[in-house]
C-alpha cells in the first residue's frame, strides 16, 4: 500500500497519522525520511516543508498531477484545505471557497488518474445548516444553509460530498469517502491567535498572559458548546476508515454528545493546565460564531463499539505541555 498524505494547515493530524501509520508514505521525496523518522523531532521540520510546498502545488491542476503521476499512491488522505478560525473565515469567504474547490477537485481528479484505491478526505461539522435540530448526524449535511460565518468552507467541503457520490456512480464504483471530525486539537497544532481554532488559540493566550501578568481575554461570551477530539484519536480513527470502512456516505468522527463543553468550560481547563493565576476576562465584542453543532457518534459506535477516546484533559494537558515545550518553533 503506498499512502499519500495530502497536507496543507492539519499538521496536528498529519504528524499523528505519521505516527500510527506504519507504512509507506509518498508524499514528494522527504515522506521517507518522514517515515523512517516516525515520530522524531524530523516529523515536525519535513511535514513543514511540506506544507510550504504543497499549498501551491495542489491549487494547481498539472502539479498536482504530476505529484500524483509520479508517485503512484493506492490510498490518499485527504487534509488539505484553506482553513482558519471564525475570525479569519468571516474576513475571508470567497478565498476559502475558491482554495478549496481547487485543492479538492484537483486531488481528487489526480487520484482517479492514478487509479487509486480509496481516498478518504476531510469534512468538517462546521459545515451543516445552521438552523437544524440536534445531534446533527451524517444524512443531515446538505439540508439548510451553513451559519453565514463562514459559507465559503463550508460549501467547497460539502462539494466533497458530492464529488465522492460522483465518482462512486459514473467512474467505477470507485470508493472515495469523507469523515467528519469535530473540533480537532493537538500537538503540532496552529496556535496563532488572530487566524487558530479556539483551543489552541486559548492556549496561546494563556501562555502570553501568564509571562507577561496580564489578563487572559477570551473572545466573545464564552457559551457556544463545542465537542473537542483530540489529533491522535483522530489519526487511528483515518487509519481505520481508510482499510476498514466501506461506504461512500460520510461517517462522523467524534467523542459523544456528553462530552461536548462550553467555551468558558474549555477556557477553565486551559487555565488549570496551563496554572494561570491570573484575571480571566471576556470580551463579548467579538463574535461568538455558531452557538453549537453538536454531533452524534451513533455511526462510529456500531463500527467501532470499544474505541476509546483520550479523557480531554488529558489530551490538553499533552497538548499545552508539547506548545510550552516548543513554543519557539511551533506555528503561531
Amino acid at each position: 500500500m503506498k499512502l499519500c498524505v495530502c497536507v496543507c494547515v492539519c499538521v496536528c493530524v498529519c504528524v499523528s497519522v505519521c505516527a500510527c501509520a506504519c507504512a509507506c508514505v509518498c508524499v514528494r521525496c522527504c515522506v521517507r525520511a518522514l517515515l523512517r523518522a516516525c515520530v522524531a523531532a524530523c516529523v515536525r521540520c519535513c511535514v513543514r516543508a511540506l506544507l510550504r510546498a504543497l499549498v501551491c502545488i495542489l491549487r494547481d491542476a498539472g502539479e498536482t498531477r504530476e505529484v500524483f503521476q509520479k508517485h503512484q499512491p493506492t490510498h490518499v488522505i485527504h487534509l488539505a484545505a484553506m482553513v482558519g478560525g471564525l475570525f479569519k473565515n468571516m474576513r475571508a469567504n470567497l478565498d476559502f471557497w475558491r482554495n478549496n474547490i481547487y485543492i479538492n477537485d484537483n486531488v481528487l481528479q489526480a487520484a482517479h488518474e492514478v487509479d487509486a484505491v480509496r481516498v478518504v478526505s476531510c469534512l468538517s461539522t462546521c459545515i451543516f445548516p445552521d438552523k437544524t435540530t440536534y445531534p446533527i448526524d451524517e444524512t443531515m449535511i446538505h439540508n439548510g444553509p451553513p451559519h453565514k460565518s463562514n459559507f465559503g468552507y463550508s460549501y467547497a467541503k460539502r462539494m466533497l460530498d458530492v464529488y465522492n457520490r460522483a465518482y462512486h456512480d459514473q467512474e467505477r464504483g470507485r470508493f472515495y469517502t469523507a469523515v467528519i471530525p469535530t473540533n480537532v486539537f493537538g500537538p503540532h497544532d496552529n496556535f496563532n491567535i488572530k487566524d487558530g481554532h479556539v483551543l489552541p488559540g486559548l492556549i496561546h493566550k494563556a501562555y502570553i498572559a501568564q509571562k507577561e501578568g496580564s489578563p487572559l481575554v477570551v473572545w466573545g461570551s464564552g457559551t457556544p458548546r463545542r465537542q473537542f477530539i483530540y489529533s491522535l484519536d483522530l489519526a487511528r480513527l483515518f487509519l481505520w476508515v481508510l482499510t476498514e470502512y466501506q461506504e461512500v456516505e460520510p461517517i462522523i468522527l467524534s467523542v459523544g454528545e456528553e462530552e461536548e463543553v462550553s467555551i468558558k468550560e474549555a477556557a477553565e481547563a486551559v487555565v488549570e493546565v496551563m496554572r494561570f493565576k491570573g484575571q480571566v476576562t471576556y470580551d463579548t465584542t467579538k463574535a461568538d460564531g455558531q452557538f453549537k453543532k453538536t454531533a452524534s457518534n451513533a455511526k462510529l459506535r456500531q463500527y467501532c463499539p470499544s474505541f476509546t477516546f483520550t479523557p480531554f484533559k488529558q489530551a490538553l494537558k499533552e497538548t499545552c505541555d508539547w506548545f510550552v515545550a516548543n513554543y519557539d518553533s511551533a506555528r503561531k
